[in-house]
């Protein structure tokens, strides 16, 4: 390990104060490319036996008395802000060659490091470089990434309490976690006004989450190639965790979690995370926001606020749905359609065509009779009234969503942080691949770009993959349509009604159309659950060739890949049971079949699709989730139970805070990016389709509620401590919600007017009935239409010897369902006037909740301000204040170098001879 040696405090200290400046811009200049070699020495640095000094006012620490659970070097003052962990191997002369020139170009830019032995390390092989970054470094870069400071205590007062507040108060937090901080006017940090700024102690001025953001940019833009060798390609620590050179890189936690630091000075708020968020009991409990973004870094706060905020919004949503499940059950004995089709005398003597060639026979209405029953818990007229409100809720929750990111923006002080996103996290990668150079029109300075020709050569590969896995799924989904056309006939001849079948118990239960569609829904799960695994490798290939610039435009890219993606894979076969099963069958004697092949095409239950539309959406909605929460909670609760084993096992301050972290998981750049992806495609499951199953909102509400302490619990305790990153907003999901949130407007209308059999219903009711009460008696024989058997053709015969009993009687038409004239008819088999009647309800039906809904939504959001006036009012302030002062500032500045410069012309002339015209000149001037 290394330690101080040789010089002494007082040395020490004025060769850092002296020296500090000049080092940590040459630094700067070495890792933005302004210089072009590097400094041939280490003036003004310290050297590896000088980096363990403790400063002046400290004392130092025997090194076989320090607790390792620390967060700070040996001298115990200076902070560990990031770490790297390497091993020895084969290929070591070459690594640690890499190591000695990556380590010397970080200390040229400021950093300070120390190495821990490999003989100290619990596995006896890993060593580990901490790095600290001394003031002029943080101020450096806070400078040069404008990272907003305090300069003045905020003098607006706070809001008003709100009436009843005291009915929340079970459900809040302490004030010192939902505030760890006060409130402050900030602006951008600049190092040559840093007595403009609120610094009371350089040590604690930045946070930690900011310490080790400027430490990882840097690392990020650090060469490892020596000075008389320059290879542009050798660059940043990304590449150097690539090639093994190091095998991790990662900020410290503050604390254990389950017990706060023994060192005053330290934070301790990962416990406070831990007691107050990351634990189940908590569900109930509001979020402490502040203290996540204070540790994490504004993109995770951003995005805990966002999954809280939507779990709230799904409280409304999921009350309605069960408000709509429980009028289906209570009208239950309203639901005259169910119960002509379980009556023997009506639906018992209805003999319907089979459903399928040749294996398939005839059969009575009444053996749909639990299916219909089921159908109307989710078909009926709260059914239209959920979807209408769904819609609505769509746009009160996006709106409402902007106004609380825009206060989110305003108290993180986000509101001008697009721009310089935008300009100064340009991706390493780009710097390093983009070899062409162009002069920037604004900033007349050289910079890397892509040739026109490159990008459309990339974004055209790009472009012919995506589609080619697009159509991969395709062709999935026609596979299992496959199998639903080819293993009914098989379900259909197992179960069929015979005394000595096996299954019989169960029969009444399991009907041939159920089965073959829960089992259809299980094997389409397993087939999007593989084709996911397989596209996200190629998703983020296809993205590293494009190139993106920034890491913005690298996530968007990424997002609108993946979202594309997963859109067609989870919803496509819900698309097909929605809008194409049943519509393109055709009728006995003129079936239409798949593509030419002999299977014919599906036929929906009497009762409608919407039945198996719920089944469909159940089962791969409730499975993903289920998948997910094994995935995040159950797996990792292994992992979880052997580190707190491993680390209280070990003697107290033995098992240090840096091996602690290196045994947990690494929270990788895409981490958040699936909490994201896995949100938005429950929400499109609720939206898309939730006017077949009104329960998808309470169900995506208790997946929420432990999503977000199952991913708090493993913030806190499975990963490693995220590099701190700021995000305004949610980035390009917002766009994609919005889409979703249109989409969802048009796939409940044509839901409600083609899959469900609400619009037949109310048609017959109103129009067709032929009673002078308007009652739903006679709809099920209205609503079925009449062949003659003799007429079906030979590939459509039931086989005689499959079916006997139905040839013994006497059977001479069959039903289907349509709306068709009779045998016997002039126009026999064609459509009747009713069938034209019934679509252009359903035409109409979809303009007019089209419309209605789109106005709402337009008024709604034109009625509800983006900005809140009070955000407006704050942010107007802050930008007033931060002028004024800053013009008070340079005036009194300029007053101060005015009156030293007097001082000095008046010592300088009283030792000259007096001149009556020189203190007249010199009042003058005053």
């Amino acid at each position: 390990m290394r330690r101080i040696t040789g010089k002494t405090k007082d040395a020490t200290l004025i060769e850092m104060t002296n020296t500090a400046d000049a080092h940590v811009e040459d630094g700067y200049a070495v890792l933005t490319g302004y210089r072009k070699t590097f400094l041939s020495d280490n003036n003004g640095l310290l050297s590896s036996s000088d980096r363990g000094t403790p400063l002046p006012g400290h004392q130092e620490t025997d090194k076989l008395e320090q607790s390792k659970d620390s967060v700070y070097f040996q001298d115990g003052v200076r902070r560990i802000d990031f770490v790297l962990s390497y091993v020895d191997d084969k290929d070591g002369d070459k690594k640690a060659e890499r190591r000695r020139a990556f380590e010397a170009n970080l200390e040229k830019a400021g950093l300070m490091l120390e190495t821990e032995d490999k003989s100290e390390s619990d596995d006896r092989k890993t060593y580990y470089l901490k790095i600290h970054a001394p003031w002029e470094v943080l101020a450096t870069y806070a400078d040069v990434l404008k990272i907003k400071v305090p300069f003045k205590p905020s003098d607006i007062p706070k809001g008003r309490d709100a009436p009843l507040q005291w009915l929340t108060r079970p459900f809040r937090l302490p004030s010192e976690i939902m505030k760890p901080d006060p409130d402050y006017f900030t602006a951008p940090f600049d190092k040559s006004k840093a007595d403009f700024f609120l610094i009371k102690d350089k040590e604690t001025f930045f946070p930690p989450s900011t310490r080790n953001r400027i430490v990882y940019y840097i690392l990020t833009r650090c060469s490892y190639y020596k000075e008389d060798r320059k290879e542009k390609d050798k660059t940043g620590i990304k590449r150097l965790l690539s090639n093994g050179t190091y095998t991790s890189a990662y900020p410290l936690h503050d604390c254990r979690y389950w017990k706060k630091a023994k060192e005053t000075q330290c934070e301790s708020e990962r416990y406070h995370l831990y007691e107050h968020w990351a634990r189940f009991l908590c569900f109930y409990k509001e979020q402490p926001l502040n203290l996540i973004r204070k540790y994490y870094g504004e993109k995770i706060g951003i995005y805990f606020a966002w999954l809280g905020f939507y779990t709230e919004m799904l409280f409304f949503a999921a009350v309605m749905g069960v408000i709509c499940f429980v009028y289906g059950l209570l009208s239950y004995d309203d639901n005259i359609t169910s119960k002509e089709i379980c009556n023997p005398n009506i639906g018992g003597k209805i003999v319907m065509c089979p459903l399928c060639d040749k294996k398939c026979t005839y059969w009575k209405l009444n053996s749909t009779c639990l299916s219909s029953w089921q159908a109307h818990l989710f078909d009926n007229e709260g059914t239209v009234f959920f979807a209408i409100f769904m819609g609505i809720w769509v746009t009160l929750f996006l709106e409402f969503w902007k106004r609380r990111q825009a206060r989110l923006e305003y108290e993180w002080d986000l509101v001008d942080f697009e721009e310089e996103q935008q300009q100064l996290q340009i991706r390493p990668e780009f710097e390093l691949k983009c070899t062409s150079k162009r002069r920037n029109r604004i900033t007349q300075e050289l910079e890397p770009y892509l040739p026109f020709t490159s990008k459309c050569a990339r974004f055209s590969v790009s472009g012919a993959i995506v589609l080619f896995w697009i159509c991969l799924i395709v062709a999935c989904v026609m596979g299992v349509i496959a199998y639903r056309l080819a293993v009914y006939a098989a379900f259909a001849r197992l179960m069929k009604d015979s005394p000595t079948s096996k299954i019989q118990l169960v029969g009444s239960l399991i009907n041939p159309q159920l089965a073959t569609s829960v089992t259809a829904s299980c094997i389409n799960f397993v087939i999007i659950l593989i084709l996911n695994f397989l596209y996200e490798h190629v998703a983020i290939w296809i993205t590293d060739m494009e190139i993106p610039k920034t890491h913005l435009e690298y996530e968007n890219k990424l997002t609108m890949k993946m979202f594309m993606f997963q859109f067609v894979n989870y919803y496509s076969s819900c698309f097909y049971v929605a809008f194409f099963k049943g519509k393109f069958v055709g009728y006995p004697g003129n079936y239409t079949y798949m593509f030419g092949s002999q299977l014919r095409n599906e036929e929906c239950a009497p009762g409608g699709c919407l039945i198996e539309l719920t089944t469909q959406l159940v089962i791969v909605m409730t499975g993903k989730q289920l998948v997910g929460n094994i995935q995040e909670a159950l797996l990792p609760l292994l992992r979880n139970w052997w580190i707190s084993r491993k680390g209280r096992n070990h003697p107290d301050g033995r098992y240090s805070r840096w091996e602690q972290d290196h045994d947990l998981q690494n929270f990788s750049q895409f981490g958040l990016f699936y909490e994201y992806l896995e949100m938005v495609i429950q929400f499109g499951f609720i939206t898309l389709f939730v006017a077949s199953f009104p329960l998808a909102p309470l169900l995506a509400l208790f997946n929420n509620i432990l999503e977000v302490r199952v991913d708090a619990w493993k913030f806190t305790t499975q990963f490693r401590r995220p590099v701190a990153a700021k995000a305004r907003n949610i980035g390009a999901w917002k766009d994609i919600l919005n889409v979703v949130a249109i989409l969802s407007v048009v796939t409940n209308a044509f839901i409600m007017a083609f899959t469900s059999d609400m619009i037949p219903r109310l048609v017959y009711l109103y129009a067709y009935h032929p009673g002078e009460k308007a009652t739903m008696e006679g709809y099920i024989n209205n609503s079925l239409s009449v062949y003659e058997i003799n007429e079906l053709h030979i590939q459509n015969i039931t086989d005689i010897e499959e079916h006997p009993a139905w040839f013994n009687s006497n059977i001479t038409t069959c039903r289907y369902r349509d709306y068709r004239y009779p045998p016997g008819h002039e126009r026999q088999y064609t459509h009747t006037m009713q069938f034209w009647h019934i679509l252009a309800a359903k035409m109409a039906f979809i303009i007019i909740m089209e419309h209605v809904v789109f106005v709402v939504k337009f008024f709604v959001a034109w009625l509800i301000p983006d900005v809140p006036s009070e955000v407006k009012a704050r942010i107007k302030r802050e930008r007033y204040l931060v002028q004024e002062y800053l013009h008070t500032y340079e005036v009194e500045k300029l007053k101060l170098q005015l009156s030293q410069s007097f001082c000095v012309t008046t010592e300088t002339t009283s030792l000259l001879p007096s001149s009556p015209d020189k203190h007249e000149v010199l009042s003058e001037c005053i």
